[in-house]
């Protein structure tokens, strides 16, 4: 609204802008309905769970560190470690301390069922939702991305084409361009950075484990640096997610898209 506003910051003057801006012309949004907002909201609480566990798993090791106790980084060797390393500080820390380092552990514990229950709640409704189920099927969509992805998009037919998906997520170059030349830059990361997290992440996950990406990938994997590789992928699974839940069709691996002649 900054670019309509006059003067200094008013209710008035708010109004204003916002009566000024709604008049624009530009792309129309879906409304979402309330179930799929309600599944935002579910991925929010959840989000916010996971940065709260961190950040008490963060907390303890610093705690564990002032008193000579380093443990591994990964969560199974905390998890496995953590006892023991209690019991040693109790035989010299006073007990009030050690009291409390045990009720962040648990804290940490509760965090985890809580995110659990998050999780199948999420998992009933990709079930129970057609649409989610169906894109669920294509490789480095899981639940997370699944359930999140239905629910931003809403109308998946409100995206003319499956590019104009991958660019609302902002999954595409930045450019500049003056005089007929374009230069193309990285990604702005602007627009639903929560889902272009899960995507890249899917992506991630599946050039880890395939054995046989495919010609396109090994082709690009040798021209192109690694992010690159995995922004582009994000972007054409962006665009396999639009054309299932568009074309209402179920995902086929080997489906080839030709334009008509």
């Amino acid at each position: 609204m900054k670019a309509f506003n006059i003067g200094n910051k008013s209710d008035a003057a708010d109004a204003r802008a916002i009566w000024l801006a709604v008049q624009q012309p530009g792309k129309q949004v879906a409304v979402k309905t309330e179930t799929q907002q309600a599944v935002l909201a579910m991925h929010r609480v959840r989000e916010q769970l996971v940065k709260m566990r961190t950040m008490q798993i963060n907390a303890l090791r610093g705690l564990m560190t002032e008193y000579g106790e380093v443990m591994g980084r990964s969560r199974a060797t905390l998890e496995r470690e953590m006892p023991g390393t209690l019991q040693r500080l109790a035989e010299r820390l006073p007990a009030m301390l050690i009291d409390t380092l045990r009720e962040r552990w648990s804290e940490v514990a509760r965090m985890d069922e809580q995110i659990a229950r998050i999780e199948q709640r999420l998992r009933v409704w990709l079930k129970q939702d057609r649409n989610c189920s169906a894109i669920a099927e294509i490789p480095g969509v899981g639940l997370l991305t699944a359930t999140a992805a239905v629910a931003t998009m809403a109308d998946p037919k409100s995206f003319r084409s499956g590019r104009e998906f991958a660019a609302f997520i902002e999954l595409v170059p930045r450019q500049s361009g003056s005089g007929g030349k374009v230069n193309l830059f990285a990604i702005s990361k602007r627009g639903d950075s929560y889902l272009r997290t899960l995507l890249t992440h899917g992506v991630r996950c599946v050039l880890a484990n395939a054995k046989d990406p495919g010609p396109w990938v090994e082709q690009l994997k040798k021209r192109r640096p690694a992010n690159v590789v995995v922004i582009a992928l994000a972007n054409k699974l962006a665009r396999i997610i639009w054309a299932v839940l568009a074309h209402d069709r179920p995902y086929e691996k080997s489906y080839a898209s030709v334009r008509p002649a």
